[in-house]
């Protein structure tokens, strides 16, 4: 039997359990079956995914991310920013600029820090990319402004990743849009071979967006930042947004500036701690 401490932690209601794995006392092996386990609400912790800290060679430190349904994520938003406040916190990392590895490469963070304790995080979240090859999704080119046929119903989307693969749709209204219907059609459609996360965006203003986010793995959630990156570069890209704004999710606001590459700011909070014994066979 292994005892795991870790942190229960949240970035705008998008919520993590965060293990320090530098000792690798998880085995490679068990990381997805760890994240069904954990993530199952009402029955365990209870999260949208786990995030595991690693030693790297490349960064101050290197994060894997694994979605509530067993799979790895390339990027993630919300979680890098918990990941940031729990290694300043725990003293992993003393320092407020911090360089974090991840499968979409190698990212640049600025923490605010009050008290001793991080307030938010501002993260480099990279140039986003339109080619179809590297989101992925099939075809040639760019997908911007195309109809997508889904099960007979036709939506105008923006394909594009970010670090990890996102196709946005502008709607009038997100409260009343079938988020969980469409959802995980969307994210399942036969155009991406790795699957998709999906935004509805409703764009209320050139600097406010409202977003409703339904990730590849999960579900629906209270946030999702590379979501909430991929809903501004889409509506840039389309002359519908301002490179400054706020975006507006189920769990609260982010901010970002898009310029050379998207500036994402936001919260990183800790709910709680505590130990987790893991029985391997």
């Amino acid at each position: 039997m292994v005892r795991l401490a870790f942190w229960k932690m949240h970035g705008l209601g998008n919520d993590y359990v965060v293990i320090d794995n530098r000792d690798r006392r998880v085995e490679e092996r068990s990381l997805g079956d760890l994240a069904r386990v954990l993530c199952k609400r009402r029955f365990s912790v209870g999260a949208d995914g786990v995030l595991l800290l690693y030693e790297s060679s490349v960064a101050d430190v290197k994060m894997r991310i694994f979605n509530s349904d067993g799979t790895e994520a390339e990027m993630c938003g919300n979680g890098i920013r918990c990941l940031a406040k729990y290694c300043y916190e725990n003293s992993v990392i003393e320092k407020e600029e911090m360089t974090v590895e991840t499968l979409a490469g190698v990212k640049n963070l600025h923490l605010t820090v009050m008290n001793g304790k991080v307030r938010s995080v501002r993260v480099d979240m990279g140039r986003p990319i339109f080619e179809r090859e590297s989101i992925p999704m099939l075809g040639e080119g760019v997908c911007i402004d195309e109809e997508l046929d889904v099960d007979g119903e036709t939506y105008k989307v923006t394909c594009l990743s970010v670090g990890n693969p996102h196709c946005v749709v502008f709607v009038e209204d997100t409260e009343s849009f079938p988020v969980r219907t469409v959802g995980p059609r969307i994210e399942r459609h036969k155009l991406f071979p790795n699957r998709v996360n999906v935004e509805f965006v409703e764009v209320l203003s050139r600097d406010y967006l409202k977003v409703r986010v339904w990730e590849r793995g999960v579900g629906e959630t209270l946030a999702c930042g590379t979501g909430a990156c991929a809903a501004v570069a889409a509506g840039v890209v389309l002359g519908m947004v301002d490179r400054k704004c706020t975006v507006h999710l189920l769990g609260g606001d982010l901010q970002f500036e898009y310029g050379e590459t998207m500036l994402m700011t936001g919260p990183a909070e800790k709910a709680y701690e505590g130990f987790i014994d893991l029985e391997y066979t």
